[in-house]
């Protein structure tokens, strides 16, 4: 099953590289990580996507939160929680194309950042499944010249906050 996993962990040289290495020495893929200074700057925020069973995500859990930096984990799997995930696309296309494309794109939510048709750029914000059928539609009528996903982001809705407790 595919997981969701929030890290807060202390803003120091080499914290990342001790979450990533426990993945790897447990031999779990990340399929996605992010990481980003939270509004503590002292503080970073890492929202990583992982597959495993509910078992196997307690154990990750438990031996993040025994790695010195780490300072909180939640599987926001477990609960309610809004997930997205940006995509940049270049494309080229005909130019016949280029107005049915931009509809398309803006229909969809997105963006067109650089409309030349032999570098049509374009974003888009929106959850996995709805980017990948994006970029399938967008096949149908452009040629994919480099696609970047920047993987899930999430935050748990209702009350439950991610906070380091000092």
């Amino acid at each position: 099953m595919r997981h969701i996993i929030a890290i807060l962990l202390q803003n120091e040289a080499g914290a990342l590289t001790r979450v990533a290495g426990l993945f790897s020495t447990r031999n779990y893929n990340i399929e996605s990580l992010s990481v980003a200074a939270t509004d503590d700057p002292t503080v970073s925020r890492i929202t990583l996507v992982t597959r495993g069973s509910d078992a196997v995500m307690q154990q990750i859990a438990n031996q993040l939160l025994k790695l010195i930096d780490v300072v909180a984990v939640e599987d926001l799997t477990d609960g309610e929680h809004v997930e997205r995930e940006l995509a940049l696309l270049k494309l080229r296309l005909a130019p016949r194309d280029t107005d049915s494309v931009r509809g398309y794109v803006v229909r969809a939510g997105g963006r067109v950042l650089d409309p030349a048709p032999d570098c049509f750029v374009v974003e888009l914000t929106a959850s996995e499944a709805e980017i990948n059928e994006f970029i399938t539609d967008l096949a149908r009528h452009s040629e994919a010249i480099e696609v970047v996903r920047s993987g899930a982001l999430g935050v748990s809705r209702a009350g439950r906050n991610l906070r380091l407790v000092r």
